[in-house]
């Protein structure tokens, strides 16, 4: 061999070397990744039910993932004041999980409006359109009382607006993904039609194509135009495509579409349904507000006037407001108290109803999901209208209107907004619940209601 062929033979070596190095090395990083993602997550999903637990075995009614979120905020703010390396070892610890919720965000919160019309079918038709006229236009009225009080108290106090962290935004979803769980949905809603207890039960059995149908109504509903998006934003899409596909296969199964949406939402642990797995991460969520919160600890803590001025003015203005309105149009007084915690979410309007007489809970839960629907189908465009600009303004208005859908509606766009609206979010519920434990104000209420 002469010099020239050893020199290029020696060189394929070496290159051959490094290419096989280089492919080794991109592998376990993946695996890493992968790895270091299921631990994250896992942990945040072990800590949400190790509370859950705790609370229903001590008779607690406050929702458990708020305190949590609080808890582990005060952690990491105290760790920050003494080992700041800490604080941001943990930050980074949990990262890789924080971006899988933030992608996956808004998919949490569809399961409700998913089984909707099982939720208003007794409702008569014109007190129906009444309750939709007070959602509306109580949803729009509140956010602009929570965006402009915010506005007003940073003028009073003179705060200067600062420039928020900058706050990462999770991949879009690849083709790859998106012909995976078409053909996850093709092949178990082609097994179930066939096979229809083949996973145990019938819940089971649908899980995966409901939630096949579920993802891929997200997928392509984030691959809209931007200005289709604010005002068919890709929760209504995951909607439709899930009751699409109930409705499709309770034709070709002849079992019409009230028992498939049953198996959709069935809120029994040891028989789970689509909506119940993706509702299993609402806690994680709220857990993992938390992290947003603590970086954005400096601004929080410099508007913090604003804030807490906004969600408290907000909060009693959506009752009081929601109470006098259902008067003035005549709606049946127990269907005005039932909507009253319209703005607050789901797991506390529960509580908050249950402490009148005579409230229809089905409705309550209604009433949340379409304001939350309606704020997260139009809270940017109706945001940039009224002119609220800052991520400040813009984050408590829309949690104060609209809780956590119009919170996952927004942050999936503006990450920066997301601590601000996990602020409100928690506070509203918060305020909202212990303001209607004292007895004065329910009589207020029930006064004002008639």
């Amino acid at each position: 061999m002469g010099p020239h062929e050893a020199c290029s033979s020696r060189e394929i070596t070496v290159k051959s070397s490094v290419s096989e190095s280089g492919g080794t090395s991109t592998l376990s990083q993946a695996v890493f990744g992968i790895a270091h993602l299921i631990i994250s997550l896992g942990i945040i999903l072990a800590t949400d039910k190790i509370l859950k637990k705790a609370f229903v075995a001590a008779a607690i009614r406050f929702p458990s993932a708020l305190f949590g979120m609080f808890c582990i905020f005060s952690i990491l703010v105290i760790l920050d004041s003494t080992v700041p390396a800490a604080a941001t070892g943990l930050m980074n610890f949990f990262e890789p999980a924080l971006m899988f919720i933030q992608r996956w965000l808004p998919l949490f919160y569809v399961p409700s409006l998913v089984v909707l019309p099982l939720s208003v079918r007794d409702i008569p038709a014109a007190s129906g359109i009444k309750i939709c006229l007070i959602i509306v236009g109580g949803w729009l009225a509140t956010l602009s009382v929570a965006g402009y009080t915010a506005i007003t108290v940073r003028k009073m106090v003179n705060t200067e607006m600062t420039d928020a962290e900058p706050m990462a935004k999770p991949p879009p979803f690849s083709t790859i993904e998106v012909w995976t769980w078409t053909g996850i949905f093709l092949i178990s809603f082609v097994t179930a039609l066939f096979y229809p207890t083949i996973l145990g039960t019938s819940a089971r059995t649908c899980l995966p194509f409901l939630l096949a149908s579920t993802v891929l109504g997200y997928m392509v509903g984030s691959r809209l135009p931007s200005d289709v998006k604010k005002v068919f934003h890709p929760i209504i899409c995951c909607a439709v495509s899930a009751d699409l596909a109930a409705l499709a296969f309770g034709y070709f199964s002849r079992s019409g579409l009230d028992p498939v949406l049953g198996c959709y939402l069935t809120k029994a642990s040891s028989n789970p349904g689509a909506g119940d797995v993706l509702m299993g991460f609402l806690g994680s969520v709220i857990l993992s507000f938390a992290f947003s919160m603590f970086k954005q600890r400096k601004l929080v803590k410099r508007h913090a006037a604003e804030i807490f001025t906004s969600v408290i003015v907000s909060t009693i203005f959506s009752l009081y407001s929601t109470a006098f309105v259902g008067r003035l149009l005549g709606l049946e007084s127990s269907l005005t108290i039932s909507i009253l915690p319209r703005c607050i979410t789901v797991a506390l309007a529960l509580s908050i109803v249950s402490l009148f007489e005579g409230t229809n809970s089905s409705l309550t839960a209604a009433a949340v999901v379409v304001t939350g629907l309606v704020g997260a189908n139009f809270v940017q465009a109706t945001l940039d209208k009224l002119r609220f600009r800052d991520p400040i303004a813009r984050g408590i208005a829309t949690a104060s209107s609209a809780h956590g859908l119009g919170t996952a509606a927004l942050s999936a766009k503006e990450p920066e907004a997301l601590p601000f609206c996990a602020i409100a979010y928690a506070l509203n519920g918060i305020f909202g619940s212990l303001l209607c434990s004292v007895p004065a104000v329910r009589q207020s209420l029930l006064a004002v209601v008639g």
